[in-house]
């Protein structure tokens, strides 16, 4: 896991885009997600998130490799295990290989108070 957040390449989206799923919304605004993997940079550090009236900033960006990802991680995201993060990130996109050195870049965010 390589956490360098003072040069990262430019967005490849928007932050609107970084949580869409319904389901994902709910587990950022009570607490059981504060990480989204993305193929690309999606936020500036620092940037804030807007869920349903509640702000989240991000507060690291860092690439890793999906064979690096951790049960820790997974919890991150919201899931019980690895296992069944990998499921449904696999489900969610049909065709999608889990391949250990495919790199993706995590966004850590947190609750703006």
């Amino acid at each position: 896991m390589t956490k360098e957040t003072n040069s990262l390449p430019p967005k490849t989206c928007t932050i609107e885009k970084l949580v869409t799923v319904a389901d994902d919304i709910e587990k950022v605004i009570n607490g059981q997600k504060t990480a989204t993997r993305r193929n690309g940079i999606y936020a500036d550090i620092g940037e804030v998130m807007v869920l349903k009236n509640h702000k989240f900033a991000v507060k690291t960006i860092y690439a890793q490799k999906l064979g690096d990802v951790t049960e820790e991680n997974a919890r991150q995201e919201g899931y019980q295990n690895l296992d069944e993060y990998k499921q449904s990130i696999l489900s969610m996109h049909p065709g999608m290989k889990w391949l250990p050195d495919m790199n993706v870049w995590v966004h850590e965010y947190e609750l703006v108070k």
